[in-house]
Parts: structure tokens; C-alpha cells; sequence
């Protein structure tokens, strides 16, 4: 089976579970597929964009800085979705459409400033944290403190509250926290109903990420198979 082939199968699979979550969870089907492509060659992307994928997901800097410029010539939508350090955040704004890991006033004045150099709005979502307070967790913002940090985005003309991203907790049953954050997204809705953006489920728990009303689903391992060592 050739590299395309196989791309092309997952990705069936893949769109399939989407189109069922939604029609488990009653909901038209209008679920953003985001591929994530860390760690896998340009030349997977080219194919996937054949097959009709439009947006795609790095978490390196330096990896995806490359990856956007040697594929400026396709019409892809850029989501950076790991963590961001504040001193690349202005290099990172420079080549992203979106950036789904805000968790922090400090990122803001850098990502505003490689916007407005790229001349273009950089679309940002607030990463909320969804572990238990005090614990060991991914990053992310608290709830608590989201209108806060929200207000900061408004605040800078080059970047637009697009809406929230969140990963399940390891360990947690991904249904309960997703219910979770669908609490908490209502509540952010009431005060930001622009931000509708909702970037939840991964490989293993798209379906809960639906069912609790996801709008974008950022999915690796389904589509491009098991990670390689080395790029």
C-alpha cells in the first residue's frame, strides 16, 4: 500500500468516527478536523492536502517554522498547539493562523508583534487547564482565570479571541472531563460569545470531545500512524 493510500484510509476512518460522533451526539456535521503532523515529513502533509485536509497542527517551532515555508505554495491553515515560550512567540505568530496554547499574559505582547509584522490577525485560543487545582498538570490557564487572560487578548488589535483548546487529564476518564469543560465553556460563551471556537480530542477521545461539543478535533497517531523517533 503506497504512503497515500494509507493516509487516504485513515482519514476515512477518522472523518467516519467524526460524522458519528455527531450523529450520536445529535449535532450537524460541522466538526473541524486538524491534523497533527509533528514529527512527520512536509511530504506527508502535500499528500494529505491532496486528500483535502486544510488545516494542520505543530507543537516545535522549529519544525513547523520550516514545514510552513517549504509548503507556502498550499492553501493549509496553521494551528500551533504546543507550548509556547515567550521569547519565540513572536517568530511562532509570524507563520500561524492560529494559536491554540495561551496560557498566559506574558505570550500576548510577543504574539501580537509577529502578527502585526506578518501584516496579518492571528486567531488565539486560551488553553484551560483541566486538572484538579494543585496537582501536576499540562498547561494551561485555571478557569477562574480565563476572563482575565481574555481581557489581555482584547486588548491587542493584531490577535482575536477565537475560543477555548483543553486535553483530557491523563488518567481521567476523557467523558467526565470533557463534561467538565463544557461547564466551563458556557460560562466563557455567556461573556465571549465571539470566541466559539472549541479545540478538544485527540486520537483516543474524539467522540467525548463531540458529544461535549467540540468544534475542532486535533488527531495524530489516527491519520499518520505511530509517531517515528526521528524526523
Amino acid at each position: 500500500m503506497s504512503r497515500r493510500d494509507e493516509l487516504a484510509r485513515n482519514l476515512e476512518v477518522v472523518r467516519g468516527r467524526i460524522a458519528a460522533a455527531c450523529a450520536a451526539a445529535g449535532r450537524e456535521d460541522d466538526v473541524t478536523l486538524v491534523v497533527v503532523t509533528k514529527f512527520f515529513p512536509a511530504s506527508d502533509i502535500e499528500l494529505l492536502h491532496g486528500l483535502g485536509v486544510r488545516e494542520v497542527a505543530e507543537n516545535r517551532h522549529q519544525e513547523a517554522a520550516a514545514k510552513s515555508a517549504g509548503l507556502a505554495h498550499l492553501d493549509l491553515r496553521w494551528h500551533f498547539v504546543g507550548g509556547l515560550q515567550s521569547n519565540k512567540a513572536a517568530a511562532v505568530a509570524a507563520y500561524s493562523h492560529v494559536v491554540e496554547s495561551v496560557d498566559r499574559p506574558k505570550l500576548l505582547a510577543p504574539l501580537a508583534r509577529g502578527a502585526e509584522a506578518a501584516g496579518h490577525r492571528l486567531d488565539v485560543l486560551l488553553q484551560v487547564s483541566l486538572d484538579p487545582a494543585g496537582s501536576e498538570h499540562r498547561s494551561g490557564v485555571a478557569p477562574e482565570g480565563l476572563d482575565e487572560l481574555a481581557s489581555r487578548v482584547a486588548g491587542e488589535e493584531s490577535l482575536r479571541l477565537a475560543g477555548l483548546m483543553a486535553v483530557a487529564p491523563l488518567g481521567e476518564d476523557p467523558d467526565e472531563a470533557f463534561e467538565r469543560l463544557a461547564r466551563v465553556r458556557g460560562s466563557f460563551l455567556a461573556q465571549h460569545p465571539e470566541a466559539g471556537i472549541l479545540s478538544a480530542g485527540m486520537s483516543g477521545d474524539l467522540e467525548q470531545a463531540v458529544r461535549h461539543g467540540a468544534t475542532h478535533v486535533r488527531v495524530g497517531s489516527a491519520i499518520l500512524g505511530p509517531r517515528p523517533e526521528v524526523l
